[in-house]
């Protein structure tokens, strides 16, 4: 899971199994708060579940500023590749 195609299909995955979402809805420019109705605890769930995947645990400042799927995949991109951060 290192390029950014791979995070995104991973996080649309674990978004349609972990909260119920048609897999179209997930796209690069979805907001997670708005039009994927994800909460703050949904937010904490996620977070874990990216953690069982990569291993690393995203910061939780990392995450404030992520408003998009996209914004996720970039996060997570940076954590699992640090040199190219």
């Amino acid at each position: 899971m290192n390029s950014r195609d791979e995070i995104f299909l991973t996080l649309r995955d674990a978004l349609v199994e972990l909260f119920e979402l048609e897999p179209e809805r997930v796209t690069l420019e979805a907001n997670l708060y708005q039009d994927l109705e994800i909460d703050s605890i949904d937010a904490v769930d996620l977070i874990d579940h990216i953690k069982r995947q990569t291993g690393k645990k995203i910061a939780a400042e990392e995450f404030k500023s992520v408003r998009t799927v996209g914004d996720v995949v970039e996060a997570v991109h940076r954590m699992v590749n640090p040199e190219a951060a």
